[in-house]
């Protein structure tokens, strides 16, 4: 009896120990996920979270493969990030409003408004050991999350948030250049089959990780092909530290620059190339001359005070919704900014990202 119980006490020490072990295989070959996903936290209750991304991501072997459709990038993300649990991607957009100005100081502001229906947001902080550090602006909703399934519980429901890497609808890297994505009605772009293509979001990621400047920015993407993942076509707003800013547009199936005819320069949702002013038929226009009213009376500057409030006033209403998701603000030469959901600018939440 004696024998048989010592046999079975080593057979569970066996069974704990085999336990032990895979626990620990696990641990390290999941430590930079599990470290990401325990750094997000909410910061406002609307549907607003910050998380850092600890690790390689995978961005430099996606650039060498690309994607066609979306698909493909769900198969990538799924197989590179989330081992194995699919994801179903589908970007959304609308009445998005972008400018570029200087403050008194001389420093460069990069304001941006995301216009939608409800969309949680997550401000992700990427450090790709070959790229630019960042901070970007997720919609958590591309992702898959929504109103009534956010990444508030367990780490498995926050999961999904491990492809956030890949989703940025704006951002500002460690140069001080800064990028977001606003929809347009109509955009063509080339489609030569010696390059690799990119969709809507990884472009801004190949922006935010590799392009030091507007300069370098324009180039990367002249190096890529582009799709608009979930057929919402769209064009950006590049600015860098220096004050240089463009809106990068996809006309006649090339891609085309807008230089900046003021020493600030704006962005709605028209294709401004050539002087086109193609429009959604909303309120894309207003919206455009009330943030250049505000920038000219204020003798071509704005305070960041001035400029958040202005965010928050050129925010889309569509009758009675409120399709303003989130605000964020980019100083490009402090690397500091400001972003708050929903038009609280009672509640915005400050950050920094040292630039280089």
């Amino acid at each position: 009896m004696r024998n048989k119980k010592k046999t079975v006490l080593q057979i569970l020490i066996g069974i704990g120990i085999v336990l032990l072990i895979i626990a620990f295989v696990a641990l390290c070959m999941f430590w930079n996920e599990l470290r990401s996903l325990m750094s997000l936290k909410k910061v406002d209750d609307y549907g607003m979270y910050q998380m850092t991304y600890y690790g390689d991501y995978g961005f430099d072997e996606f650039l060498t493969v690309g994607a066609k459709s979306d698909a493909d990038i769900e198969a990538f993300v799924t197989k590179r990030l989330l081992k194995g649990l699919p994801i179903d991607l589908g970007v959304t957009g609308d009445g998005c409003t972008a400018f570029v100005v200087k403050n008194t100081n001389g420093e460069i502001l990069y304001g941006r408004n995301f216009d939608f229906l409800y969309a949680p947001s997550l401000q992700l902080y990427t450090m790709p050991e070959h790229g630019y550090a960042s901070v970007s602006t997720v919609n958590l909703s591309f992702a898959g999350y929504g109103e009534d399934n956010l990444p508030d519980g367990s780490l498995f429901d926050r999961f999904l948030t491990l492809a956030a890497p890949f989703l940025p609808f704006d951002g500002m890297n460690e140069k001080g250049l800064a990028i977001a994505l606003l929809a347009v009605p109509h955009a063509e772009v080339p489609n030569d089959p010696n390059k690799v293509t990119l969709n809507t979001t990884t472009a801004i990621r190949l922006v935010l990780d590799k392009a030091a400047s507007v300069e370098e920015a324009v180039a990367l993407l002249r190096q890529y092909n582009l799709y608009f993942s979930g057929g919402i076509e769209c064009h950006y707003l590049i600015a860098d530290a220096s004050g240089r800013s463009v809106l990068v547009e996809y006309v006649g199936q090339e891609l085309c620059v807008v230089e900046a005819e003021a020493d600030y320069q704006i962005a709605s949702n028209f294709i401004a190339y050539n002087g086109l002013n193609i429009g959604e038929g909303f309120t894309e226009f207003e919206r455009y001359d009330k943030v250049q009213a505000a920038i000219e009376a204020n003798g071509g500057t704005l305070e960041e005070d001035q400029a958040i409030q202005l965010l928050s006033e050129v925010g889309v209403y569509n009758g009675d919704t409120d399709k303003l998701q989130w605000s964020v603000l980019y100083n490009l030469t402090a690397g500091k900014g400001e972003i708050f959901a929903h038009r609280k600018i009672d509640h915005r939440m400050n950050f920094y990202l040292p630039i280089h």
